[in-house]
C-alpha cells in the first residue's frame, strides 16, 4: 500500500509540473510558410480571394472530400466567408476581414469545438517574373496550461498543411 501512496504522489506531482511549465510557456502562436510562384498577382488572387476556389487547393478539402460547406457573404473578398462540419478535419468557420486585390487577403478563423479563434493573411508580393505568396495564421492559446502546450506545437502541426496548400496554389496558378 506504500507503494500506492507514493505512486499517487509522483502522478499529482508530475502533473503540477506539467501545469506549472505550461503556464509559463508563450500564450501566442504564429504560423507562416511562403511560396513563389511563376505567375502574376492576378492569377493568384482569386484563387485565394473566393472561400469556393479554396477546395480546390487547401491541403485540408483535399484530404476530406465529403466536407460539408456553407458559404456567406459575397462570392469574394472582404465579408466572404465559409464554414464546414468535417469527421477528420474538424468544423470551423473562416471570414475574409480585409482584401486588397493582388496584394493581401485577411482573415478570422474559429474552430469552436475547441474554443480557439486566429486571424492570418496571405500577401502576394512581386518575386523575380512572378510572385511570392506568404500565408501566416498567429492566435492567442489563453490561460489553460494545456492549450499553451498546444501552442508549442503549432508551427509543426499546421505548417506542414500551409506547405501543401502552398503547393497545390503554386500548380494551380502555373497551369495554363
Amino acid at each position: 500500500m506504500k507503494w500506492l501512496k507514493w505512486l499517487l504522489i509522483g502522478v499529482a506531482a508530475a502533473l503540477l509540473l506539467f501545469a506549472a511549465v505550461g503556464l509559463a510557456l508563450p500564450s501566442q502562436f504564429r504560423v507562416e510558410r511562403s511560396v513563389a510562384i511563376a505567375a502574376p498577382a492576378g492569377k493568384v488572387y482569386p484563387l485565394i480571394a473566393a472561400p469556393a476556389e479554396w477546395k480546390r487547393w487547401s491541403a485540408w478539402n483535399l484530404r476530406d472530400p465529403k466536407m460539408r460547406i456553407e458559404y456567406g457573404g459575397p462570392a469574394s473578398g472582404a465579408g466572404a466567408s465559409w464554414s464546414w462540419r468535417s469527421e477528420t478535419e474538424g468544423n470551423g468557420t473562416m471570414e475574409f476581414t480585409e482584401a486588397v486585390p493582388d496584394t493581401r487577403l485577411a482573415y478570422r478563423l474559429s474552430f469552436p469545438d475547441f474554443g480557439m479563434q486566429s486571424t492570418g493573411e496571405l500577401r502576394i508580393e512581386p518575386h523575380g517574373g512572378g510572385v511570392r505568396v506568404s500565408w501566416s495564421n498567429e492566435g492567442e492559446m489563453g490561460a489553460n496550461p494545456v492549450n499553451r502546450w498546444f501552442g508549442l506545437f503549432m508551427d509543426r502541426l499546421v505548417g506542414p498543411d500551409f506547405e501543401a496548400g502552398l503547393s497545390n496554389l503554386k500548380r494551380l496558378a502555373e497551369a495554363s
